[in-house]
Formats: C-alpha cells, sequence, structure tokens
C-alpha cells in the first residue's frame, strides 16, 4: 500500500468518524457563528466608545476564525489520540504500514476540510451581519493556506495533549485551559492597547496567525510599520506549524 493510499484510507476513516457525531459537527459550525451573532448583531462595534470591541468590526475577522482554527483540532484531535488509547487502537495500528505522522497527516487533513468550511461560513456571516468589508484581492487568498497552516499547528498540539491527558475529560479540560487564554491574549478580541506594554504577544503562535489576517482583511486600517506583513507572519506560523505537527507525531504511542 502506498503513501497516498495510506493517507487517503485513514483521511475518509476519519472523515466519516467525524461527521457520525452530529452534535460535533452542528457546534463546529454554529458555535462561532452564535459568537458572530452575539457581538456583531446585538453588542456591536463601538469605534467611538471605550473598552472592548470599539475597533471597526473588520478587526474581529482574526478572532471569529481563531474560534474553530484553535478550539476544533485541540479538541478533536486530543479526544481522537484518547478515545484510540483508551480501545488499544495504536498498538492495533502498529501492526499495519500505517506510520504514527501518516495517521496525524489524515487527522489533519480532515480538520482542514472541516474547518476551512467553516471559515468561509465565519467570513460570510461577518460580511452579512456586521458589514465589514472584506477586500477581493489575490492576496485574500492568503487567507486559505493561514487556515490551513493554522489547523496542521494546532492538530499537532491537540495530539500532544491526547497523549499527555489521561482521558477523553483530561483533554477536553486541558483544551480549554490552554485554548480560552489564547482566544483572549493573542491580539484576537483584545487589542494591545488595553494590555500592559510589556506583555509578551510573540510567544503565542495564535498571534501570528490574528495578526497576518488582519493584515490581509483591512490592510488599509492598521499601522503596517509595527505588524509585520502576511508572508512574514505565514512563514513563522507554518514554521511553528512544522515543529509542532512533528511533536506532536511523535509523541503519539506506538503501544498502549
Amino acid at each position: 500500500m502506498s503513501f497516498p493510499t495510506r493517507v487517503a484510507t485513514e483521511t475518509r476513516a476519519a472523515a466519516k468518524a467525524f461527521l457520525r457525531r452530529r452534535t460535533a459537527v452542528f457546534f463546529t459550525f454554529f458555535f462561532p457563528a452564535i459568537l458572530i451573532l452575539i457581538f456583531g448583531a446585538l453588542v456591536q462595534t463601538q469605534p467611538t466608545g471605550g473598552g472592548l470591541f470599539t475597533e471597526p468590526p473588520a478587526y474581529y475577522i482574526p478572532g471569529y476564525l481563531a474560534v474553530v482554527v484553535l478550539f476544533t483540532p485541540l479538541s478533536r484531535v486530543g479526544s481522537e489520540v484518547a478515545r484510540h488509547r483508551a480501545g488499544n487502537r495504536f498498538e492495533k495500528l502498529a501492526t499495519t504500514p500505517l506510520r504514527r505522522w501518516e495517521w496525524l497527516l489524515g487527522q489533519t487533513l480532515v480538520n482542514v476540510g472541516i474547518i476551512g468550511s467553516a471559515g468561509l461560513l465565519i467570513l460570510l456571516l461577518t460580511v452579512l451581519v456586521t458589514g465589514a468589508g472584506l477586500p477581493l484581492t489575490v492576496e485574500t487568498l492568503l487567507l486559505v493556506p493561514y487556515i490551513a497552516v493554522g489547523v496542521t499547528l494546532f492538530c499537532g498540539v491537540g495530539a500532544i495533549l491526547g497523549r499527555v491527558a489521561d482521558s477523553q475529560d483530561g483533554v477536553v479540560a486541558a483544551s480549554n485551559g490552554i485554548a480560552l487564554p489564547l482566544l483572549f491574549l493573542s491580539d484576537t478580541f483584545v487589542p494591545p492597547a488595553l494590555l500592559p506594554e510589556w506583555f509578551p504577544f510573540w510567544l503565542s503562535p495564535l498571534t501570528y496567525f490574528a495578526r497576518g489576517v488582519r493584515q490581509i482583511v483591512m490592510p488599509a486600517g492598521l499601522d503596517t510599520a509595527s505588524v509585520a506583513d502576511p508572508l512574514t507572519s505565514l512563514l513563522v506560523l507554518t514554521a511553528l506549524a512544522a515543529a509542532f505537527f512533528l511533536v506532536g507525531a511523535l509523541a503519539l504511542p506506538r503501544t498502549d
């Protein structure tokens, strides 16, 4: 069995397993949509006011996208690793030609497809509900690799959590404990001006995702001198994704 066949087989199996969990499918799309409706339609942004949500609507697109790019891979891949460990499936996989990194690649490809679809829905809802303008340029196509690379990064982190946590409940608790602080402390919903100057945004990989996406969706509304261009942020994010994917693949157990 060749490498493409092994990965394609695992990808199909992972996709069917996800689609069978209707609750997971529903909340993957529902949760970010309800956030947009709450903050975009009910709370709304107030550029002339104070406190949170004082930036233009397009400023928060990276935050809405980050919800699915961050939460979904962490919980899905982490839980899948925990389920495989509990059912001794890695021990069975060790007797097949499928390598650990190929298994993780198959899981990642499924997440890229799912989250890519959710990301498209988020962009459409944001434009329709908040009135945010989305530039239709060649550079806008960079959103596709940004989402794919971001998902790959957090799939790697999810694999690590699934290996370290002792159960599926432990994975859920750990993923929420990591994702919630990152979501609000990575230049997504909370502008840097509202946090101390010394705060180390650069330590969060989600920061590079948020700033790069923001450069794409509102290039005319940012101080480009203080923020790296989208390609530079994408390169940093890609390097981090490769590192976390490798560590995640190595963390997967050979036997249980």
